[in-house]
């Protein structure tokens, strides 16, 4: 009795694939196996950057806010300490925004963290 393989399947599954890997550079875009260990390759960079994405934004959050502070005449440590001590709860998010779009509420933010400092 011949073998039975389930060929629809598998060729769909291929196919999802390498449709997948489309915009690849050279084999890795139509050779099964290779295109099988980019796109592998790849979603597990996907994962990892997606993870790596959040702490690239607060490093950059942190140099905007220490960017405007210094220009106010603070170090972005000195005002960190400063904004918890005061009990003043914005988040390094929102304190970047204003660093950038808003700089007068960033100064008046600046202002009331170091007025008991």
């Amino acid at each position: 009795m011949p073998r039975s393989v389930n060929h629809a399947a598998s060729r769909e599954r291929r196919r999802k694939l390498l449709k997948q890997t489309k915009g690849y550079f050279g084999r890795r875009k139509n050779v099964w196996t290779v295109a099988k260990n980019a796109y592998e390759k790849g979603m597990s960079y996907a994962y990892r950057d997606r993870k790596k994405k959040k702490s690239n934004f607060r490093a950059l959050w942190i140099q905007r806010i220490n960017a405007a502070a210094r220009i106010e005449g603070v170090s972005y440590s000195k005002l960190m300490g400063a904004l918890h001590a005061q009990n003043i709860e914005i988040n390094r998010k929102v304190l970047a925004d204003l660093a950038v779009n808003h700089p007068e509420a960033f100064k008046a933010v600046v202002k009331k963290a170091m007025k008991a400092a």
